[in-house]
């Protein structure tokens, strides 16, 4: 079995985004407790996970320094969430979007664990001032958004409720790090994040220019995926505009 020497992280949920994270964790020389309340779906979450890593080493691209046996060996499953949080240093919760549930589980987890562990979820728009409202470790908690599908889109957001401890955001960005993906801040809690802001607000422009018929739907995501899709993957409109024109924003 490989080292674990990295440390303990916890995924609650085993659906495509906790099987993301318990692979990337793993990339990352970490020990994976893969946690759910049903047994059968723990089984199918590990199978599904070593055929995907299969899949990834035969084609070149497997995340990490260490084999694919050896990542495998760090993830392992839990149906029982006392057990599996111990000597965790990390949870991360992958459940639906869905408060009452995500509120019930970190309720949960607030009760068994320490002063050390840092509580994250994966919502990609739930407020973290309601979702980690009246926790006793309400410091220690974050939303760890990514981006789906996480084992190829490195961007990860960092949602901080307004109690937050710096010391999390930058224990959790630090983390973040280490397992090969992108970190980024968001300074203060608003609706939709940052890349959901975005992206719904050239969704609302794309839908408007179709309607008015401007442009049809295939030329329309032709402007994206062979023009501003293309520029995007290598610099964001701000280094855009800084670089396109002198005077930024004035001159476009």
């Amino acid at each position: 079995m490989a080292s674990s020497a990295a440390g303990c992280v916890v995924i609650v949920g085993s659906g495509v985004i906790g099987r993301s994270w318990a692979m990337l964790f793993a990339s990352g020389g970490f020990q994976v407790k893969l946690y759910d309340i049903e047994q059968q779906q723990i089984r199918n979450a590990l199978e599904n996970i070593r055929k995907e890593m299969k899949l990834l080493e035969q084609a070149g691209s497997l995340k990490g320094s260490l084999s694919v046996e050896e990542q495998l060996s760090l993830i392992s499953g839990c149906p029982n969430i006392q057990e599996a949080v111990e000597g965790a240093m990390h949870i991360q919760e992958c459940v639906p979007e869905d408060l009452e549930l995500k509120k019930k589980i970190f309720a949960q987890l607030d009760s068994i664990i320490d002063d050390r562990v840092i509580l994250s979820s994966s919502t990609s728009c739930l407020m973290p001032s309601k979702l980690f409202a009246g926790l006793v470790h309400v410091k220690q908690c974050i939303v760890a958004h990514p981006v789906n599908p996480p084992y190829y889109i490195p961007l990860v957001e960092l949602v901080p409720h307004p109690e937050t401890a710096p010391t999390t955001v930058d224990r959790t960005h630090a983390l973040m790090k280490k397992i090969g993906q992108c970190p980024m801040r968001v300074q203060k809690e608003v609706a939709g994040f940052v890349l959901n802001r975005l992206q719904y607000a050239i969704i609302s422009e794309a839908w408007r220019l179709v309607e008015e018929g401007i442009v049809s739907p295939s030329d329309l995501d032709l402007v994206m995926s062979e023009g501003l899709g293309m520029r995007y993957a290598f610099i964001g409109p701000l280094e855009t505009m800084h670089l396109n024109a002198e005077g930024g924003l004035t001159s476009c």
